[in-house]
């Protein structure tokens, strides 16, 4: 019997309400359903990675659950039209978001950790992993990739007080919502509902310890993820989780529980960074000259806020960090190896000009 695929290509005249395929379930919309042509899905399903493994890409469709040799370029998340004869060669549908990083290494190889992901949890807890240099770097990443970004504060039973830690959350940026909350019991599940709608998928990113793969576990209602407690003296997690891999909620969203990432260094994010220090580059635009570095010039706007107070010293050296951070993740190889090159020739011309100076 062949399938039918009517259901792939919403209707505008459908009635509102009605039971979501099994593909809809995983997370497909209009914005997939455009991308494809209705002859070719018998012989290329659309199917939906969930799990990345050492030794191939685990899939989830209508009627699929197998796993295939990894591809290049392919993050869990991903939607893949299934070419059964040639898998390694299964196209990858256009994302609506990407989550990555610069990989740790010196090569500065851009490192995929997950596609087309609707809301991402930054999750902290109110202890010593606390730190906003970090939300910084998360929520930039968000705006950058247009994921709705939420920070979580965990762990608020531990602490007298946990009004610093959210006025200082709330401090990253307006533009972000800041949920605190006691993973004990069922309040985490009926705060964060507002995002963990069918259809959709979430994700909790942040450093090992902070309480993802227990909060994952309470979204599904079972500890199918294990968790370990942290190190009393510094506060620091220990790596329980160790793939990213999507959990289906039933009745609910997708949720990935990610490893905890000690570092995350940015690479193609200068509109993220410039949404999350919307104040300070509101500022730059003011500076008497375009191509002000914000130090000694004359008529620097910058300058001029951090000296009456209106900005925070400290804020500013941040968004310096992140800015020539993303610059250098940001440019290929070759233009690296083109500047070390020139630099290279301007350094020989330097010593040159001194040796013949000394004759």
């Amino acid at each position: 019997m062949a399938t039918d695929w009517s259901a792939l290509f919403p209707d505008s005249t459908a009635p509102a309400r009605r039971k979501p395929t099994a593909l809809e379930q995983l997370g497909w919309d209009p914005f997939f359903a455009q991308q494809i042509d209705a002859g070719a899905l018998t012989a290329t399903p659309p199917v939906r990675v969930v799990a990345v493994h050492r030794n191939g890409l685990q899939l989830a469709g209508d009627g699929i659950d197998e796993t295939i040799p990894s591809g290049s370029e392919v993050a869990v998340g991903d939607w893949l039209l299934l070419d059964r004869a040639r898998p390694r060669s299964s196209q990858v549908l256009e994302r609506k978001s990407m989550i990555k990083r610069r990989a740790p290494g010196r090569d500065r190889q851009t490192q995929l950790i997950a596609a087309n992901i609707d809301t991402v949890f930054v999750v902290t807890s109110c202890n010593q992993d606390f730190n906003v240099a970090r939300l910084e770097r998360y929520i930039a990443m968000a705006f950058e990739t247009t994921i709705e970004p939420v920070i979580v504060l965990t762990k608020t039973d531990l602490v007298d007080d946990p009004a610093p830690y959210i006025e200082a959350a709330h401090a990253v940026s307006n533009r972000v919502p800041v949920v605190a909350l006691n993973v004990h019991g069922d309040e985490p599940a009926k705060i964060l509902a507002n995002w963990c709608r069918p259809g959709k998928t979430v994700a909790f990113v942040g450093s090992s310890g902070v309480g993802k793969s227990t909060l994952t576990n309470i979204l599904l209602g079972a500890p199918v993820i294990e968790t370990r407690g942290i190190r009393e003296n510094d506060a620091r997690g220990r790596h329980t989780t160790t793939r990213r891999e999507l959990h289906f909620i039933p009745g609910g969203c997708l949720v990935l529980d990610t490893p905890g990432m000690r570092e995350l260094q940015l690479t193609d994010a200068a509109s993220g960074i410039a949404h999350v220090f919307e104040d300070i580059e509101a500022l730059a635009v003011r500076c008497r000259f375009t191509d002000c570095q914000h130090d000694t010039e004359p008529g620097c706007c910058i300058q001029a806020a951090v000296a009456d107070g209106r900005l925070d010293l400290t804020r500013f050296a941040r968004w310096l960090k992140l800015q020539a951070e993303d610059a250098f993740n940001s440019a290929s190889l070759s233009e690296r190896r083109e500047k070390d090159r020139a630099f290279g020739k301007l350094v020989r011309s330097a010593k040159n000009a001194k040796t013949r100076s000394d004759f």
